[in-house]
């Protein structure tokens, strides 16, 4: 089992407190729809291997980064599973205090995205993602307009001290338009 420093595990106690915006609505549990993020800017701190063994390691880059630019924490935070990645939105009234990489984050402007989402209830753990993943690459197959154009990623609502049958998240996968040849 790992132990979390206590100051890694206060800021995620503190993370709903401080979340002042929402960079998108979230899908509700048991829900799987088509949704369109917003353009936007995010913070991106990489690791190796699996996100659910560099998850700590992910995240205090992220914090130390809004922290020291008094930056409002946003949610929902995303997350790239295989190769170890967490990212941070940015609301659109703190982008001005973005002040480029550093300190091992990058700083991303992302255009417009469309994606295929599961939304769920329960921890963050491997097993959960990897269910929810599946069942919403079953529900993807079966659609007519559009199919996968990445990988499945992870939406996370809630921070750790939040009980796990309270926690909200989500699956995404990109997707693009169904080819008409099919």
């Amino acid at each position: 089992m790992r132990i979390f420093p206590l100051s890694v595990l206060l800021s995620f106690a503190i993370l709903p407190l401080m979340a002042t915006e929402q960079a998108f609505p979230p899908t509700a549990p048991g829900v799987a729809e088509f949704k369109t993020l917003p353009a936007g800017v995010l913070l991106k701190s990489t690791g190796r291997g699996s996100y659910f063994d560099e998850s700590n390691g992910l995240f205090r880059p992220l914090f130390n980064y809004i922290s020291s630019q008094k930056i409002a924490m946003t949610t929902p935070v995303e997350a790239q599973i295989d190769q170890a990645a967490m990212y941070f939105w940015i609301a659109p009234g703190e982008v001005s205090k973005v002040v480029g990489d550093r300190g091992g984050v990058e700083v991303l402007r992302l255009a417009e995205r469309r994606v295929a989402s599961l939304g769920v209830r329960g921890g963050y753990g491997r097993e959960n993602f990897e269910k929810t993943r599946d069942k919403l690459r079953a529900w993807l197959e079966a659609q007519v307009e559009a199919e996968a154009a990445g990988e499945a990623y992870a939406v996370y609502w809630h921070g750790p001290f939040t009980p796990w049958f309270a926690k909200r998240s989500e699956v995404h996968i990109p997707v693009r338009p169904k080819s008409a040849q099919r």
